[in-house]
């Protein structure tokens, strides 16, 4: 008998619920303005400049910073490497969620 597959990888940068929504709307939006992704994820301030940080760490997440009307404005986009890796998250993602343990996309 052979043992069962091991369950596909999830990217632990992407898993945590916050950084997941936060990579989730980027996805969908191209680029968010740090107000946008606020409203549209219901975290703090706080919380996503520190999730966000651990975003760009990784690569995954780009920011830009510039004054416009004499304002500060922050905007976050996906990088190439944040997007590929959230489509391997989704790929690993469905097919542990459907029982479907052959080969992970890495």
């Amino acid at each position: 008998m052979t043992a069962p597959e091991s369950p596909p990888p999830l990217d632990p940068v992407i898993h945590e619920a916050s950084r997941l929504a936060i990579v989730s709307v980027l996805n969908e939006c191209g680029s968010a303005s740090f107000s946008f992704v606020i409203g549209a994820t219901g975290l703090t301030r706080g919380n996503l400049s520190a999730h966000a940080s651990k975003l760009i760490a990784a690569g995954y997440v780009e920011e830009e910073k510039r004054i416009v009307d004499r304002k500060p404005l922050t905007e976050y986009r996906l990088t190439d490497a944040g997007r590929t890796a959230f489509s391997h998250y989704r790929a690993n993602w469905l097919r542990l969620t459907s029982g479907e343990n052959g080969k992970a996309e890495k």
